[in-house]
């Protein structure tokens, strides 16, 4: 039973070069007939799935503080009218934020539409690297921005952090680690830049005017990126993710204990009642469909036990708690290693996994590896 609810807003006020997410430039753009039809998804898909309780809620996109006043409050009206009577007492709801600038209405309007968790997309605190990935703020905006957030009372902040840009050294990266942990925010996220098909850095990078770090210098970050979490107080419980204990993001657990979750809008993702589903990303086809169908959907994949299983794997792994063997048996019936035990066993014998306090998990190597690690799993 699917009890985490994403919703997606693809509108951004400017598109950064490495983003390959479905979204849009904002202006334009019919807006206010997106969440009429975000509207009816969200109706129709919990008259047909409805829920128990929802623990988490995701706003993300684009960029959803994008959203003019109006129209976000518009959507936090949606959100409670469908979404409310189910919420849990301890429900984890997060929006995502662009730090340039975030104005004090519009941080408020989030404080009274129930958010609790903000997620500032903030990359960098080097101004040089943001022009050159196509971010629409400075790093002054960030520091206003999280500040004002803290002021307004809000005390579960995420920062994500890109590691590996054009031109970017070790040195740099750690100054932007040094000035992150003065905020006195309780996540991080720390991605290493990927080049993905349709971006600005992806046509750059075949025209060979796209200077990267090398394997060894992104491997550095990534290590400077771990110690220096640790040092500071966040613990790594994710490949990219740590947190002050207590502030695990709750809802992209969700995804990484292989749970169901409802995803909603225009190019979303969604796994409910054992199909995972994909949502049309084009805005004219999006509504056009609900309207038609009261669905969106252009693929649906009912999931079968074997990869029910591999998803397991590959997605657990993830976590630095890694798979639980018993929580295994009781998910598949089946034991881990009845399954997957040639795999773990030439893994362990690589030094990418360990097996400990029931679980199977990556070492510090095989954290550098996941992708290795993860395909193996995939038969």
């Amino acid at each position: 039973m699917a009890r985490s609810v994403y919703l997606h807003i693809p509108f951004c006020e400017s598109i950064c070069h490495y983003c390959d997410f479905n979204k849009f430039y904002i202006n334009r753009q019919p807006v206010h007939d997106y969440l009429i039809a975000l509207e009816k998804e969200i109706e129709h898909t919990i008259a047909k799935y409805p829920p128990e309780a929802i623990k988490t809620v995701f706003v993300g996109g684009g960029t959803p503080t994008a959203l003019p006043l109006r129209e976000l409050d518009f959507l936090f009206n949606i959100i409670h009218k469908h979404l409310g009577a189910y919420f849990n007492e301890e429900i984890e709801f997060t929006f995502e934020a662009n730090p340039s600038p975030l104005s004090k209405e519009k941080i408020l309007l989030l404080k009274d539409g129930g958010v609790n968790r903000l997620s500032f997309g903030v990359q960098t605190f080097d101004d040089e690297l943001l022009k050159i990935i196509g971010r629409s703020h400075r790093s002054i905006d960030a520091v206003r921005s999280i500040y004002l957030a803290q002021e307004t009372g809000f005390q579960n902040i995420n920062v994500d952090l890109i590691y590996s840009l054009p031109g970017q050294t070790t040195y740099q990266f750690k100054d932007t680690i040094e000035k992150a942990f003065t905020l006195g925010v309780q996540h991080f996220s720390g991605y290493s830049l990927q080049i993905e098909p349709k971006t600005v850095f992806y046509n750059l990078m075949r025209k060979g005017k796209l200077q990267l770090p090398t394997e060894d210098e992104e491997a550095m970050m990534y290590e400077i990126l771990i110690d220096e979490m640790k040092k500071n107080g966040y613990e790594q419980y994710e490949i990219s993710n740590f947190a002050l204990p207590g502030y695990e993001s709750k809802h992209n657990l969700t995804y990484w204990c292989n749970e169901e979750y409802y995803g909603i809008g225009a190019g979303a993702h969604s796994y409910v009642d054992g199909v995972r589903r994909v949502n049309a990303g084009p805005l004219n086809q999006y509504v056009t469909l609900i309207n038609k169908n009261g669905f969106p959907y252009i693929e649906e994949h009912i999931v079968t036990i074997q990869e029910k299983m591999e998803e397991e794997m590959f997605l657990g792994l993830r976590k630095t708690a890694g798979v639980s063997v018993d929580l295994f048996i009781q998910k598949f019936d089946k034991n881990i290693y009845e399954i997957f035990g040639e795999e773990i066993n030439m893994l362990v014998k690589k030094g990418l996994l360990e097996e400990t306090d029931g679980s199977v998990k990556l070492t510090k190597n095989g954290m550098f590896l996941g992708n290795e690690v993860f395909q193996t799993f995939i038969k």
